[in-house]
């Protein structure tokens, strides 16, 4: 494998995720390379325009070149495209913000989103990664991935605010409420005061591909209508399965799409 190119790649990779631009020393002690070597990578990508430098500071930060071509392959995902009209129909009944990720590792990455008329400040953003344990639309996931992943998760459980589950059986006993309803919930375990409702996707082997789900600040989580959001996560959920020729859904979501979502259930909430 190209090392030049890794390299290279892992520089883009930094300087995207940083939240300040950076200088050749900061970038090197970042990635362990030497000052010379980096000087010649910053070069190169300065010249190719995917790398900005400000001459006063002799710092570096990603230029617009790069989301210009993120941009142009979300727009050519199949998942992304069969699932707006199905988004944007779940945040008008809502009118919540709705959200869909995939998932990467422990982690999840957030591919689409639709804002409602009053999104969370801050609180997601396209491209953006977060823990999957303490997020609906990865929990959603999690659910039902493989044993041994469950188990990974597990151990990297860590507290992000008071409500985040970092106790394995507790986690395990989450997972396993998933799977018996069809739907995941977070209750401000990733950010205070935001709550969110997220439903598996699926492909044609009857995998999870995805997951898709509402999010909002607590205080409009209230019981009155509960039920009849987390029904019609499950059903956007499995209406983008469908539009992907996607398998089987769990059992749980076929309740609801057959219109027996009576066995559904949600923890305490805000009044």
């Amino acid at each position: 494998m190209n090392n030049t190119l890794l390299k290279g790649l892992a520089v883009l990779e930094l300087l995207s995720r940083s939240p300040r631009a950076l200088s050749l020393t900061q970038i090197g002690k970042e990635l362990g390379m030497g000052k010379s070597n980096v000087h010649r990578l910053m070069q190169a990508l300065v010249e190719t325009r995917f790398v900005l430098r400000d001459e006063e500071t002799g710092t570096y930060t990603p230029s617009i070149k790069l989301w210009e071509l993120g941009s142009a392959v979300l727009g050519k995902l199949d998942l992304r495209r069969h699932a707006e009209r199905q988004m944007e129909g779940l945040m008008e009944l809502t009118g919540e913000s709705v959200h869909l990720s995939v998932l990467d590792g422990l982690e999840v990455v957030y591919v689409h989103k639709v804002d409602s008329e009053f999104p969370v400040r801050a609180y997601t953003q396209i491209g953006g990664r977060v823990p999957a344990y303490c997020v609906a639309t990865g929990k959603a996931q999690l659910a039902f991935t493989r044993e041994h992943v469950l188990e990974s998760a597990c151990g990297a459980l860590k507290r992000h605010t008071p409500n985040t589950i970092t106790n394995r059986d507790e986690f395990l006993k989450d997972m396993q409420k998933v799977r018996q309803r069809g739907y995941a919930t977070n209750r401000a375990e990733w950010r205070e005061d935001v709550w969110g409702i997220a439903a598996p996707v699926m492909d044609a082997r009857g995998f999870v591909i995805a997951g898709v789900g509402i999010s909002g600040p607590a205080s409009r989580f209230r019981k009155s209508v509960l039920t009849t959001w987390a029904d019609a996560v499950i059903a956007t959920a499995a209406g983008i399965s469908d539009a992907l020729g996607g398998g089987r859904p769990p059992t749980a979501l076929n309740r609801v799409r057959f219109g027996t979502a009576d066995a559904l259930s949600w923890p305490e909430s805000p009044e």
